[in-house]
């Protein structure tokens, strides 16, 4: 398995090592325009090959027409927000545009059949970009499952639990018109309300709310920049393609909304494996359903601003 990480920065390195540690890829490209990065990040992985005895080939290019034969392919290649400045990854979207469109444009000849995740802001208008210029037929966003992981840890928190005993989803948009999804929230299997009313606990469903937006300010602001926990959300969707799990993630794939010309990409946990299976969008409750949709036109606004 050949899996490709283009964009070397402080999030497309650790998800690279995160994923090489976790076994999945024989073979590991890494791409950065940057000279002399994307060497000197592949000679740090050779080294943890060493420590770990992975037989993984390691390769190095600095140009993205360069990445050749690879499965599937990662792009996180772009500007990131700025550390103390009032801005959301939406103003990001003309810039790294530009950049995921030569990407999409560079990359798709040299890697027939290769599967992409797109991870560059805003992430989910930037799917579209990459789809609609390289033409690929499996294109996905990571969409809101890092809100996800952010979500059950907060929520696990203010239970008291393990946030092992937690499952719930965050849909929508990845950033600003994330909707926490409280229909499929479940501890040990029981519903949110059930479980609730067992135990005679209360839940300020606001606060998590909170918690789960503004948390990755808190990261930004204080380290620079999200590192591990994108790359451990990241390594999830790409073992789930590998391995065919077909297990349920929040990732944005396209989707039709009735009002918007194109689909969308837009979160809505689905069963991901070696391809993209249904959604759970029936059985969402309305008002999770107008969160999503106006998540859609959120990112479709976006998109045409870098596109018309």
């Amino acid at each position: 398995m050949h899996i490709a990480q283009i964009g070397t920065g402080r999030v497309g390195r650790p998800t690279a090592y995160t994923i090489m540690c976790a076994e999945l890829a024989d073979t590991i490209t890494v791409c950065d325009t940057k000279l002399g990065l994307a060497e000197a990040f592949a000679e740090e992985l050779r080294h943890v090959t060493a420590s770990l005895s992975l037989d993984v080939e390691v390769v190095a290019c600095e140009k993205d027409e360069d990445v050749s034969g690879a499965d599937v392919i990662l792009v996180s290649a772009g500007k990131p927000r700025t550390p103390g400045v009032k801005m959301t990854r939406r103003d990001l979207a003309i810039q790294n545009g530009q950049i995921v469109r030569h990407i999409a444009e560079s990359t798709v000849q040299n890697n027939p059949g290769a599967k992409y995740v797109v991870i560059t802001n805003p992430v989910d208008a930037m799917a579209m970009v990459f789809k609609k210029y390289s033409g690929a037929e499996f294109v996905i966003s990571t969409g809101t499952n890092l809100e996800s992981l952010r979500f059950r840890s907060g929520l696990a928190r203010a239970l008291k639990l393990p946030v092992s005993v937690v499952e719930g989803y965050v849909g929508g948009e990845h950033g600003t018109g994330a909707t926490i999804l409280w229909s499929t929230v479940k501890i040990n299997g029981v519903s949110l309300k059930d479980y609730l009313r067992s135990v005679g606990k209360s839940l300020v469903e606001y606060e998590i709310d909170s918690y789960m937006k503004s948390v990755s300010k808190l990261i930004v602001d204080n380290i620079g920049g999200t590192e591990f926990g994108p790359a451990a959300s990241f390594r999830d969707i790409v073992r789930a393609i590998i391995k065919d799990t077909n297990e349920l993630l929040p990732v944005a794939a396209p989707t039709k909304f009735e009002g918007i010309p194109e689909q969308v990409f837009v979160s809505v946990p689905l069963k991901l494996g070696n391809s993209i299976g249904d959604s759970i969008y029936n059985v969402l409750s309305a008002e999770e359903k107008i969160g999503i949709s106006e998540a859609a036109e959120a990112i479709y606004q976006t998109f045409k601003t870098v596109t018309c």
